[in-house]
Order: structure tokens, then C-alpha cells, then sequence
């Protein structure tokens, strides 16, 4: 594919719908057609579903859902994707093990009883190579100077990124543009935090390089509101959003969340480099304009104790320490803290609890049928 041209001019659609437990995979099926999927997506090549797992631990809003997942499966089945063309992807972090995560997110149950591929990202199940991108990167190359790697089985697929509505520490929120910072990135991702939005924006400049595809489903069932991708607080929201445009979906979903699109830097840049629309104005809603229009007034200003450590490194008192910290030996001890903070603690003393308070929800009692 060529590299992507600046200037883009035409207006990206984004289709949006209300739904609910009972009508969920029948409207993810309505959705994939308003969005336009078989005009983003050629039937034929190895369609990756790239699964996101924000935790291993199943937690409100922090992954792909369940019904998100199959309701994306049955709808391309019915629109003529083949079973054999579909894989399930996921990536593993240094602090989520995503094959405990595909089962405590009921994504495992899905892709087995739909016969899906299911692929992990990382060596040594997947080989990985260098790339040298097409097209001129505003930070990967400098973080990585000895080369960019990416698996070596994304070239010529299709890509559909399946992430939640929620809350980010580092980006105010994450969407479709983040997702792809799992799966094009090794082990050594966290390397890149400290240029974050820059970094986002170079993923997706890769990603139209690569892929016969770009396209995005984003689950707003339930939505996560707080010191995002883990310690939030969820929220019933029951919308679901689609489109080819990963910049346009990610803007209207923070416009639904409170948040001025064009004043978050990853959007700002993705869409001045003409990567995709985060101008509301560029942006074309199908679907239920009413619920896109909702304006939720999730915060984006809270922190952890984690992240507020891990902000000291990226960019505030500690950021002279951070080659130290994170790319020496010593490396291990954040992964360690970060497991003790958010699985031992903050899971146990604050989030079972609203877990559980899930489970008695509608939609609990949809995601524990799974």
C-alpha cells in the first residue's frame, strides 16, 4: 500500500447505535454494515481481530467484551468473511499475561465456539522483523534506533481493532489508536510512554503502510470513567460505535465522553498529518446522532498511585532517571510494583467490589452466560 497522503479532505462517517443486553449481537451485525465494512475490508486476505487486554483480570470496561467480539464474528460470517480468514489476535504486556486475560474476559469461549483462529503476538509463537517505514515518523525511530519491529504476519492483512470506551492516564482516553499499540510493538513498548501521542500517531502511520484495511468497533456498553485502562469507575452507557477511520472513531467517542477532541494531542497530530478526521466538523454520524451526541463528563484529570509514579518518570522529576529505571536490569522492579499496585491491592480492597456490583447488572448477567 502506499504511505498516507496529508490533507485529508473528505469527511470520515462514523456510525453510532443504541443497544442493549438483549439485542447486542444482532446490532454489532447492523453496525458492521452501517459502518461500511466491506468497502474498508477486502474478503479474501487473513483479517486480523486485534482483541484488546488492558488486564488480565476481568474488569468492567478495561477489555473487549465479550458480545463485542462475537458479535463482530457473526456479522462478518453473514457478510461472506470466511471462518478460515478470520484470527483472533492478542499481545502480551510485561504486567498482562493475555492468555489468562482471553480467559477471564470470555474472548477464549468465543473464538473456540465460533472456530476461530486465536494467535498471541509474541516470539516465540510469532516471528517478528524490522521494518523501515515509508513515510517520515515523529518519534518510533528515534526511541528505537536500531530498527522498528513488527510481526512479521501483519504485512497484507486486514486489521479491526476491537477496544472499549474508556479513561487513559497518559491520553485522557484510548480507542482504536492506542489498540494498535499492543499488537506493533514488542515487549519494550513502555520505552515509548514518554512520547506517547507522537508514538500513536506513527502506529497508524505503519498500519496504512501494511494493511489491506484499517477498521475499528468500539464496545460503549459500558464505559470506563477515571484513572483509566484499569482503576475506573464503569458505567452503563449501552452504545457501540464503528468505523474505517481509527482518528474519527477515537474523536467521537471523547467528544461522548466529555472531552474536546482536538485538544488531545494524539488526535490533534494523527489528524494534521492527515491520517484520519478528529475535527468534529470533518466527521459524518450514521446511525443514532441522538446518543452520539451524548456528552458524559468523565474525568481526565485522575491518577493512581502507579501512575502518578509513572508520570514522575515520563515526564516530570524522575524523567533523567527513566533509561535506569526502565531500560536497565532494574527494570523488573516496575512490573512487580505495578502488579502489586493494581492486582493485589486495587483489585482486592476497591475493584471486586464493583465487580461485583457488575454482575448483578444486566449486562453481568450477559457477560457471566459467556
Amino acid at each position: 500500500m502506499t504511505p498516507p497522503k496529508k490533507g485529508v479532505k473528505k469527511k470520515s462517517e462514523v456510525a453510532v447505535l443504541r443497544t442493549n443486553p438483549g439485542n447486542v449481537i444482532k446490532d454489532y451485525k447492523m453496525l458492521l454494515e452501517l459502518a461500511g465494512v466491506e468497502q474498508a475490508l477486502p474478503k479474501g486476505p487473513e483479517l486480523l481481530l486485534k482483541i484488546n487486554i488492558s488486564w488480565q483480570k476481568f474488569y468492567p470496561a478495561c477489555s473487549t467484551t465479550p458480545w463485542q467480539l462475537d458479535g463482530v464474528i457473526e456479522g462478518l460470517l453473514e457478510l461472506g468473511y470466511s471462518r478460515e480468514s478470520l484470527t483472533g489476535a492478542h499481545n502480551r504486556t510485561v504486567v498482562v499475561d493475555a492468555k489468562i486475560g482471553e480467559v477471564n474476559n470470555k474472548h477464549k469461549p468465543v473464538l473456540d465456539r465460533h472456530k476461530v483462529r486465536n494467535i498471541h503476538l509474541y516470539e516465540p509463537e510469532e516471528d517478528w522483523f524490522y521494518y523501515s517505514p515509508k513515510s517520515d515518523l515523529l518519534a518510533l525511530d528515534r526511541i528505537f534506533p536500531d530498527g522498528i519491529m513488527i510481526p512479521k504476519r501483519f504485512p497484507g492483512t486486514g486489521i479491526l481493532h476491537l477496544p472499549t470506551v474508556k479513561t487513559h492516564v497518559f491520553t485522557t482516553m484510548t480507542g482504536a489508536m492506542k489498540n494498535a499499540f499492543g499488537g506493533l510493538l514488542n515487549e519494550n513498548r513502555h520505552w515509548a510512554h514518554s512520547d506517547i501521542h507522537e508514538v500513536l500517531v506513527d502506529l497508524l502511520t505503519i498500519q496504512k503502510e501494511i494493511h489491506e484495511g484499517v477498521f475499528a468497533v468500539t464496545d460503549g456498553t459500558i464505559a470506563g470513567d477515571g484513572p483509566g485502562p484499569r482503576c475506573m469507575d464503569w458505567k452503563v452507557k449501552n452504545v457501540i460505535l464503528a468505523s474505517s477511520d481509527p482518528v474519527a472513531i477515537d474523536s467521537v467517542a471523547a467528544r461522548m465522553m466529555g472531552f474536546d477532541p482536538m485538544k488531545l494531542k494524539f488526535l490533534a497530530l494523527a489528524h494534521e498529518k492527515g491520517l484520519g478526521n478528529a475535527d468534529p466538523s470533518m466527521i459524518k454520524i450514521t446511525g443514532d446522532e441522538e446518543a452520539a451526541s451524548e456528552r458524559w463528563n468523565f474525568t481526565n484529570n485522575a491518577d493512581t498511585f502507579a501512575s502518578r509514579g509513572q508520570k514522575a518518570i515520563y515526564w516530570g522529576p524522575l524523567r533523567p532517571l527513566e533509561g535506569l529505571l526502565l531500560r536497565s536490569p532494574l527494570v523488573p522492579w516496575s512490573y512487580l510494583a505495578s502488579r502489586l499496585y493494581h492486582d493485589v491491592y486495587w483489585y482486592n480492597v476497591i475493584g471486586k467490589h464493583r465487580v461485583d456490583r457488575f454482575m448483578k447488572t444486566k449486562w453481568g448477567k450477559l457477560f457471566k452466560s459467556y
